[in-house]
């Protein structure tokens, strides 16, 4: 007997039609002698609906009461999925995250995992019955109802799978596996049989979005097997693997990323003395804005910096506000901004031990005339950013470049 954790997202539940075909699966497992935990999301457009209806009322409502019209959503699914379960003679019984005793910190739409209590869960399972529980949700030490942020439902399945000491966390999405770049894009893009956490935890901080980062880094960090299948067709999907199980011989580059939900931030003409980098970002972390890719170039006069970063384009106004009005306190020159930018990002532990990627990278590019505006490596990743129109061109001349149509001898 095995003991599954299953994910199904907003398009897998989006109407009674698709969560009857959910309870099929779901039973279908429980009848080979499977323990079944299944984790859903609010049925798709749901959430956004919510929103809309709160800043109906208020442009800016409280993060709490906020948190507490969105966790209604996944509330809706659970009780309609275990419905649909108990009509097909499987016992079934279904949760919030506050009844799971899901305990987060109090950091409303954009809460932490702190703690689970699983004992709800073993003495369901233990009598045979099929655990449904909300995801994107939990309580804080308050009692308070608090979110866990876009694709968080994600993050309570792989935290449920490691509490519970699953055998796999299945995540079950409206595609049907990780592909080395996303098909709409590149109609010849191959999907991958494996690939390690570390490659996906890279894929999914940069735009790829199969998976939601956190419930990478969870599965990466207890040991969770992980795999990606689709809810719409039958198949083996991408099984997500430590690195020591993959095979010696991986392929350089395992996948193209790209996001063009970047914004760009530029400081010109800033002293160039110690704590410059930490005037200029610490306000902007204060107001829990995160900072991706940042640069800074010294002036030709050798006293002055450059200073350049990207934020979440829907983070982009505020952070620039924040930037201009310590501007002046800072001695800058000029503060700018374009929203109109595109990050693209090859991925792969391959990287590690050959040289030339980036040099065939910013060949590909210059071929079609596309100029890199910013740079950032690490050791698996190259990540460039472009003028946002170029974006699809420059994802399909790379996966050209590359040749990750074809399948590794």
């Amino acid at each position: 007997m095995a003991l599954i954790v299953q994910k199904y997202g907003g398009t897998s539940v989006g109407s009674v039609d698709r969560i009857e075909v959910v309870a099929d699966r779901v039973c279908s497992a429980a009848r080979q002698g499977n323990q079944v935990v299944v984790v859903v999301s609010a049925m798709s457009g749901e959430t956004n609906r919510l929103i809309a209806l709160a800043k109906a009322i208020a442009p800016q409502p409280s993060p709490r009461e906020l948190d507490v019209l969105m966790s209604t959503g996944e509330q809706v699914t659970i009780a309609l999925l275990a419905i649909a379960l108990e009509k097909r003679g499987c016992a079934a019984r279904s949760y919030t995250g506050g009844q799971v005793q899901i305990l987060t910190d109090n950091v409303y739409t954009k809460a932490r995992i702190r703690d689970i209590d699983d004992e709800r869960v073993r003495s369901d399972l233990g009598e045979g019955r099929i655990v449904v529980v909300a995801g994107f949700q939990g309580v804080d030490e308050a009692g308070n109802i608090t979110t866990l942020g876009r694709g968080g439902s994600d993050t309570t399945a792989v935290a449920l799978a490691a509490a519970l000491k699953a055998d796999e966390c299945q995540i079950y999405t409206d595609v049907d596996g990780v592909y080395t770049a996303d098909p709409r894009l590149v109609p010849q893009a191959r999907r991958l049989d494996r690939i390690t956490f570390e490659e996906m935890l890279e894929m999914a901080s940069l735009g790829s979005k199969v998976l939601q980062i956190r419930s990478v880094e969870f599965a990466g960090k207890y040991h969770v097997p992980l795999r990606v299948l689709s809810s719409f067709q039958e198949g083996a999907g991408t099984l997500i693997v430590s690195e020591e199980k993959k095979p010696v011989e991986d392929p350089i580059i395992s996948g193209i990323a790209h996001n063009h939900d970047e914004a760009q931030i530029t400081v010109l003409g800033v002293p160039d003395q110690p704590g410059v980098a930490y005037r200029i970002l610490g306000p902007v972390a204060d107001a829990n804005i995160e900072v991706d890719m940042i640069v800074q170039n010294v002036g030709p006069d050798g006293t002055t910096t450059d200073f350049t970063f990207t934020v979440h384009r829907n983070d982009y106004e505020q952070a620039l506000e924040i930037v201009r009005q310590n501007g002046s306190s800072l001695g800058a020159r000029e503060v700018s901004g374009n929203k109109r930018i595109a990050k693209i990002s090859l991925v792969g532990v391959g990287m590690r031990s050959h040289a030339g990627i980036a040099s065939t990278m910013f060949r590909a590019l210059a071929d079609e005339r596309i100029n890199i505006r910013m740079i950032s490596t690490s050791e698996i990743k190259i990540s460039v950013v472009v003028e946002e129109k170029y974006m699809e061109l420059g994802v399909r001349a790379l996966h050209d470049a590359f040749r990750l149509d074809q399948v590794p001898s």
